[in-house]
């Protein structure tokens, strides 16, 4: 048994140990906003996501890795993801009904979401737009990661007039598949698309066709503007995804179009995912860029985790991007890789 002496040491020494225990915790606590804290960092919020559907390809690495990234913190993700512009407004309407902590969105149609986005910010909603900005009159009512898309548009230019003069041609006809034309994504690409194409007037475009994200409409377009325009009127494409350029290639090879090399048709595409690596070290795809979905995704959630982690980050933070060829694939070939 313990003197009074003994019991009273007993006690101060045993409240010393419980005030060292409970710094360090809080010490641990305050570290939590990394990727390596605290597991339940952000317990008890909400994030409603409503980005691209998971029946696209990039969105569907996106929502994969964005989730799993998260999922460690505690922080509760509702899916409300679509591929339909008109779908998409009803579903961030209803994500504001429901009043989360943050409403993380991919546009579909720019002009569409500006009403929704601004009552949103009625409601005292933040909301992180990813990817793609939106409309202007709402720019300043969200937060964004973005990717880099004039940049893209510009590489892609780049690769064609490259792989053009790489064949000794001093003119040619292009063709174009792009994304959504509705979104800001597609615009802001075409937009640096052409304004480097404008460098090189004896390249020109011939067509623009709006694939919507879409492999397989991109394949089907792909068929029509080649037997529209025959081999002497083709000598280059551009498919906005490797996704879509990829079908393009498919398209020309069923059509007997010769594919790269010394007079092949030129093909190039602007955001990368491993089938494009492929086929830029087959030889197929003249190009692509980086804009993979895993390092934005990445990215997006570290976002998230600084902002309801009570951190102040930029209101607006872009994605570096990297052109990819067949000169330096192998230093993108990992990165690329994943999707």
């Amino acid at each position: 048994m313990f003197g009074i002496g003994s019991l009273r040491h007993a006690l101060l020494t045993g409240a010393l140990g419980l005030a060292l225990l409970t710094t360090a915790c809080a010490d641990n606590t305050g570290s939590s906003s990394s990727p390596d804290g605290d597991s339940s960092s952000l317990q008890g919020k909400t994030i409603a996501l409503v980005g691209y559907g998971s029946t696209n390809p990039w969105g569907a690495y996106f929502n994969k890795v964005f989730t799993e990234r998260l999922e460690p913190t505690g922080v509760e993700i509702t899916d409300m993801t679509t591929m339909d512009p008109g779908t998409q407004v009803q579903k961030f309407n209803q994500a504001i009904a429901q009043r989360p902590d943050l409403v993380v969105v991919s546009i579909l149609d720019t002009q569409a979401m500006a009403v929704p986005i601004k009552k949103a910010r009625t409601a005292g909603i933040p909301v992180l737009a990813v990817d793609g900005p939106p409309d202007p009159s709402v720019a300043d009512d969200v937060m964004a990661v973005l990717s880099d898309n004039e940049k893209l548009g510009e590489f892609a230019a780049q690769n064609i007039i490259e792989g053009l003069e790489a064949q000794g041609r001093d003119s040619g006809k292009v063709i174009v598949l792009t994304g959504t034309k509705s979104m800001l994504v597609t615009q802001h690409r075409m937009k640096g698309f052409d304004r480097v194409m404008a460098t090189a007037p004896q390249y020109q475009v011939v067509e623009e066709r709006d694939a919507n994200w879409d492999p397989k409409l991109s394949g089907d377009i792909a068929q029509q503007l080649l037997a529209k325009y025959g081999r002497d009127g083709v000598q280059a494409a551009y498919g906005m995804a490797d996704y879509m350029a990829l079908p393009i290639v498919q398209a020309a090879k069923q059509a007997g179009f010769p594919v790269g090399g010394k007079n092949g048709l030129v093909v190039t595409s602007s955001n990368c995912f491993k089938a494009g690596i492929d086929a830029i070290k087959a030889g197929e795809l003249y190009g692509t860029a980086t804009e993979d979905p895993g390092t934005i995704a990445e990215q997006s959630a570290d976002y998230v985790q600084r902002f309801l982690g009570g951190e102040n980050p930029p209101r607006t933070e872009t994605v570096k991007e990297e052109r990819v060829t067949a000169a330096n694939v192998d230093q993108f070939a990992e990165q690329c890789s994943h999707a």
